[in-house]
């Protein structure tokens, strides 16, 4: 993991004359898209990467697919959206636009959406036990808390890596909580300068086993680190080619 040779790609992209506003906003469509099926698929949802795009793009609906496969699609596109506008404001992480951003993807559950969960939870494929209900307003107090003092004297990838693990390790709604942190991931990568990243459903292993490394053998964020600079990179490289092609 070289940390210092993704700061270099990112200044060597700042430098490069910027894609003109069409192609940005067709880039973000299609990253939207991609990263809308990948972080549902993390979570068991059954749409395609064609069918997401299909019901984002066009509004169809997919014969056979479940109601809520379509409703997770259209709201993590709302909450992608509400993620961009705060990272372009660069607006503070705060409890509450957690809980806005929370809000979008779980649009289909009125009684719970952007509220923290008031019942015990499991997490998928992670050997991890999320604390009880009671403690998570505390625990998340905390969390925000401590955010600042992560970044202190760390690179950004650092930092939000061992936030994200944090968060999903307290789990703080009912459901979402994946989606929600991947958001949050983005969102601080943005703010700091960097490209958002979209971890691929394919390398959900991969993913899982980040929190099994941070909750029962290293107790580091490395490995987290680690994939989501692997991600970083490629997605700073792809965009350097692209424009040093024009």
């Amino acid at each position: 993991m070289d940390l210092g040779y993704i700061d270099e790609l990112s200044a060597r992209l700042k430098a490069l004359r910027p894609l003109d506003e069409t192609e940005v906003k067709r880039l973000r469509e299609e990253f939207m898209i991609s990263n809308t099926y990948n972080s549902n698929a993390i979570e068991g949802n059954s749409l395609t990467l064609r069918e997401t795009a299909l019901i984002l793009q066009e509004g169809v609906t997919i014969a056979e697919k479940p109601l809520r496969d379509h409703l997770e699609a259209i709201g993590h596109k709302d909450a992608f959206e509400y993620m961009m506008a705060l990272a372009y404001a660069r607006t503070p992480l705060s409890e509450r636009n957690i809980k806005e951003l929370h809000a979008l993807v779980l649009a289909n559950d009125a009684g719970n959406k952007g509220v923290y969960r008031r019942i015990g939870v499991t997490i998928m494929g992670v050997a991890h036990t999320p604390p009880q209900p009671y403690l998570v307003p505390a625990r998340m107090e905390a969390l925000m808390a401590d955010y600042g003092g992560l970044k202190q004297g760390r690179h950004i990838i650092e930092a939000v890596a061992e936030f994200h693990l944090r968060f999903e390790g307290v789990h703080p709604f009912v459901d979402g909580n994946g989606r929600t942190g991947r958001l949050i991931l983005n969102l601080e990568l943005i703010k700091s300068g960097l490209l958002p990243v979209d971890i691929k459903f394919t390398d959900r292993r991969k993913y899982y086993d980040c929190f099994d490394a941070y909750y029962t053998k290293s107790h580091t964020p490395d490995a987290l680190s680690a994939l989501i600079a692997q991600y970083e990179t490629a997605e700073l490289q792809r965009y350097i080619a692209m424009l040093e092609r024009i």
